[in-house]
């Protein structure tokens, strides 16, 4: 008999979870009042069962719990957890390694070397390019910029690990300005300030305008990064990757990818036509929390300047074993602390690298394509409705919406739309804002989602169509 039947016993909810989210609402069934009068209790002085402890936690949280790990939700890019990652995700904690040295994970720090190579090769990064895995794609950025703002201003004879950011030369950030909010706090973490952000002009798709971008690098000869996206967080757009990299490095500058779930589609043979060139950038990042379907918690950076990246990273104390000084193979152990913006950290690796057993290329990619085929059907099918309007069609799995008023307030419409359909529980949709305009936006990264699911969420907003204009 197992000395942990309560491990047993949570793995039983667990299950009984996963199983039920055909069936359960989307949305949630509790009030922020109802939840805080049931989770919220005094401090308490003496210990309870564990048992009861879990029991009561699964009973108060029950009616608080979005069925996101479904395949009826289309909101904010969220993926669910396959089966393999949830369970190396599990063991994960059990094992409890600080992924942080080899010293103290030896497995952990292999699996995250081996998954990171993997990584490059799925997505088509260069294979001498650096990796870290993060939290997610902020922490991500956070890594790839620290790592450009080290090279740029070295570049020009400033230290900035040793002499800080106060009177460094000046660095500006150049986007398309659809940016992901992501990118903004970035800048601010490192201390280069939201002024630093420079919007280039775009065409009707919202990808950057190249001529419009190389007259932005030639106006100043200043320290440059310039930010383009593969999959734009509404529309999925992918900017011009090739001559985009081309004119940034004639200026000089750094060129970060934001990929959190478009970078996947090179995964695809469908699809990877989309990323042409986006190789000869300097640093990318993506999510395994969407499109790979990993826990949260799983963010992946990649940076071609590898003495860059540990550079902005890298820490040393007398106290730590790191692997370079106590190697005795020809290649040392990859300490992870190198790498991340952490120290003491869980082996965040690990159910990536069960993803990736358990799916394989094959499986990745048909994940991808699924989920695109599933986002063009809804977004096809929900803008015929009457009173439905098709803004952007999908590129790959992002499609944008909207929902039309007789009196021509067409956005409170759409926002009263999206709340009916979360009502129903039959599927979860979020509003978003596009060319001034307030929109719909489908998301589809579930490796669950179904055509059934599809089916049933162009139902839902179907149904909600039909409650009268004037009700809103």
């Amino acid at each position: 008999m197992s000395r942990y039947p309560l491990l047993e016993h949570t793995a039983s909810y667990a299950a009984t979870f996963l199983d039920g989210l055909a069936q359960r609402p989307v949305a949630t069934g509790a009030s922020l009042t109802e939840l805080r009068e049931t989770l919220a209790r005094p401090l308490p002085e003496k210990g309870m069962e564990d048992k009861k402890v879990i029991d009561e936690l699964v009973r108060d949280s029950e009616a608080g719990i979005i069925g996101s790990a479904g395949g009826r939700f289309f909101g904010w890019v969220i993926g669910g957890s396959l089966p393999a990652a949830l369970a190396a995700d599990w063991l994960t904690s059990a094992w409890d390694q600080n992924a942080a040295l080899y010293a103290c994970g030896p497995a952990q720090a292999v699996i995250e070397e081996v998954t990171g190579g993997w990584l490059k090769q799925l997505l088509g990064l260069p294979q001498e390019a650096s990796f870290a895995f993060t939290t997610g794609a902020q922490l991500a950025h956070v890594t790839a910029l620290s790592a450009a703002r080290n090279k740029l201003l070295n570049d020009r004879g400033w230290n900035v690990e040793r002499r800080g950011m106060a009177g460094a030369p000046a660095l500006r950030v150049l986007t398309s300005g659809q940016h992901h909010a992501s990118i903004e706090r970035a800048v601010r973490l490192l201390g280069l300030g939201t002024d630093c952000l420079r919007a280039t002009e775009t065409d009707t798709s919202g990808r950057v305008d190249l001529e419009s971008l190389q007259r932005t690098l030639a106006e100043l000869d200043t320290p440059t990064i310039v930010c383009l996206q593969a999959g734009e967080i509404n529309t999925g757009a992918f900017d011009p990757f090739t001559e985009a990299c081309e004119i940034a490095h004639d200026h000089g500058a750094w060129v970060h990818v934001d990929g959190a779930f478009g970078l996947w589609a090179a995964v695809s043979d469908r699809y990877k036509h989309l990323l042409a060139g986006v190789e000869l950038a300097d640093s990318w990042t993506t999510d395994g929390h969407k499109w790979l379907n990993v826990p949260f918690d799983s963010g992946f950076v990649f940076v071609r300047h590898p003495d860059a990246h540990r550079a902005a990273m890298s820490v040393r104390a007398s106290y730590l074993v790191h692997a370079e000084d106590a190697a005795s193979d020809s290649t040392p152990a990859r300490d992870q602390i190198d790498w991340n913006p952490e120290w003491s950290r869980r082996g965040r690796a690990m159910p990536t690298y069960a993803a990736i057993r358990s799916l394989g290329r094959r499986g990745i990619a048909d994940v991808i394509e699924r989920c695109s085929a599933h986002a063009s059907r809804l977004t096809t099918e929900i803008g015929a409705l009457d009173g439905a309007e098709l803004l952007v069609p999908p590129t790959i799995n992002q499609g944008l919406v909207r929902f039309l008023a007789d009196d021509g307030n067409h956005d409170a419409r759409t926002e009263y739309v999206i709340e009916q359909v979360q009502r129903s529980g039959e599927a979860w949709f979020g509003a978003t804002a596009w060319d001034q305009k307030r929109a719909m936006r489908i998301s589809v990264v579930n490796w669950q989602t179904t055509d059934d699911d599809i089916t049933r969420a162009i139902a839902a907003v179907r149904q909600a169509l039909k409650i009268p204009i004037h009700d809103c």
